[in-house]
């Protein structure tokens, strides 16, 4: 279980609640800030940039990673993404302390308060271990999010040859939840070559090599923080599913992540918010074929039929015992460190490495790439994967690596040590994310010792008992008061009419005798010795 730091479906912490931004924040996506190359928008406490008046932090040059890549990608200058975030910004806000964001108006993940120094850490917990309450809640917040225009973010609908080099920005509005449907489709996303249909595929820059862990997380923790930000509730943490030996999507009800639509499995019942979702930056093969970007218009619903995929690629869902082979690998990655690796936990533990015997590149896809299969649906494609809620409460398994163990060169690009994540801003490296969830403000109901696991998950149990028993108990005050009543009442009665002959025993039964359809009765023309009862006809 100590191991275990790693597994679980989704990466949470707490942040403070100044505005935080990423990619693209509005007061970068301007003609000034893209033709001067600076992102270094002032800080609301004291109107500096990056809040310098205050020592939050200052406005400094970028210096990124010259380690060399690994050979999967073999070109130079050709896309946005190269060397991130350089071709857009060279200049970004360098953050002190605790302090940080675009601006450095925010707090490091886990702490808090005017001065970011209050440490909080956040529990993530199993969602079929939340309270009905609960459910709702997360249900309602996922929802808001998907219908509330982000304030404080813009997607870019252009490469930045097509804006002319920042002389003519191209950015659309998207909900808070779209950024983040946005995000995983550009970090994934094929390299634009130049013209229609000239692309190279095999590139991600958060997926099939060792960011693969470090990025989600990121992902995560700020996804989660937005939630928090848009909601007001600073309690607010993303919930796991754990797969292991599930027969089926137990999540795909309406009251979770949406149940099977009655008269079309390929859509969601009518029951479930989620079925009136529109998806969008799910049909990377037509941006591909045009040579574009995704621009964010909606491309229909949401779709999903779990278990009706191809067997040939994923038989079934994880069993425990294909999660405990990768635990015990020792080596967070090996080799060429992409999809090839053998004996790599992360590629193993990403579905690329067979899970009994190690061995990368293999056929079928396991353990985290086989949910997705098995989804059949938008989570199947990895770039528009993450229209699907059901994606937060997948995406997990955090190795208890330490930094060491990162490398630092020859990684695909994207995922040296020392590159920075794209598409975030503010930036984060690579290595300075592989660590402890704790040290990044979150833990695991999982990983508690075995009398607060128990008391976890019975929790809800009694919270919802809780529920029923306050029912119950006014119930019984209700009754004892009618009963009370009831009996002064024929006190009175007796007194006034001098006893009860009115109401005679026997009619009283009668009075409340209820007919049966099918009376029971005594026959005495049975020759057997004893009572036999029968039903009259």
């Amino acid at each position: 279980i100590s191991k275990l730091c790693v597994l679980i479906l989704v990466r949470s912490l707490m942040v403070s609640f100044a505005p935080s931004y990423q990619q693209f924040p509005r007061a970068c996506a301007n003609q000034d800030a893209l033709l001067s190359k600076e992102c270094c928008p002032p800080w609301e406490g004291d109107g500096s940039a990056c809040g310098a008046s205050s020592g939050r932090g200052w406005c400094q040059d970028v210096e990124v990673t010259q380690e060399p890549d690994g050979p999967q990608y073999p070109f130079s200058g050709l896309d946005d993404r190269e060397k991130w975030p350089l071709v857009f910004y060279n200049r970004t806000c360098q953050c002190a302390g605790n302090f940080m964001g675009i601006n450095c108006g925010d707090c490091k993940f886990g702490y808090f308060g005017a001065n970011c120094n209050e440490r909080r850490e956040s529990l993530r917990r199993n969602v079929f271990h939340l309270s009905r309450a609960e459910r709702v809640r997360l249900v309602s917040y996922l929802n808001l999010a998907k219908h509330t225009v982000s304030s404080d973010y813009v997607i870019p609908t252009g490469t930045l040859q097509e804006m002319r080099n920042g002389s003519t920005p191209l950015f659309a509005d998207v909900s808070v939840y779209d950024i983040f449907v946005w995000m995983h489709y550009y970090v994934s996303r094929s390299a634009l070559l130049g013209g229609p249909g000239n692309v190279w595929t095999d590139v991600d820059f958060g997926h099939w090599a060792p960011g693969f862990l470090p990025w989600h997380r990121v992902y995560l923790l700020h996804w989660e923080h937005e939630i928090r930000k848009l909601t007001g509730d600073t309690s607010f943490s993303i919930p796991y599913w754990d797969w292991r030996d599930a027969r089926g999507c137990d999540v795909c009800t309406d009251e979770l992540m949406g149940a099977r639509h009655p008269q079309d499995p390929n859509i969601l019942s009518p029951g479930s918010v989620f079925s009136s979702w529109r998806v969008l930056c799910s049909r990377p093969e037509e941006y591909n074929s045009r040579g574009v970007l995704c621009d964010a218009r909606p491309e229909g619903p949401l779709r999903r039929n779990p278990g009706n995929h191809n067997r040939n690629v994923v038989e079934r869902l994880p069993p425990s015992e294909d999660v405990e082979f990768a635990l015990s690998l020792t080596d967070y990655d090996t080799g060429a460190t992409d999809r090839t690796a053998n004996m790599s936990f992360r590629n193993t533990l990403e579905g690329f490495g067979d899970p009994r015997t190690g061995t990368g590149n293999s056929s079928h896809r396991s353990l985290h790439a086989a949910v997705h299969v098995f989804m059949n649906g938008t989570m199947s494609s990895v770039q528009g994967s993450a229209n699907d809620p059901i994606f937060l409460l997948h995406h997990a398994f955090e190795a208890p690596a330490t930094p060491s163990q990162y490398p630092e060169s020859n990684a695909p690009i994207g995922h040296n040590g020392g590159y920075f994540m794209v598409p975030f801003l503010p930036l984060h490296r690579n290595r300075d994310f592989f660590i402890s969830s704790k040290d990044v403000g979150y833990d695991y109901s999982l990983l508690l010792d075995a009398n607060q696991r128990l008391s976890e998950s019975i929790r809800p149990f009694l919270e919802e008992l809780w529920g029923v028993w306050g029912w119950l108990a006014l119930a019984a005050v209700v009754g004892g008061i009618l009963s009370v009543a009831l009996a002064a009442v024929i006190v009175h009665t007796k007194y006034k009419y001098g006893g009860f002959t009115w109401l005679h025993a026997r009619k009283w039964r009668n009075l409340f005798a209820l007919p049966e359809s099918e009376p029971l009765i005594f026959s005495p023309d049975s020759e057997e010795t004893g009572y036999n009862y029968q039903s009259t006809m």
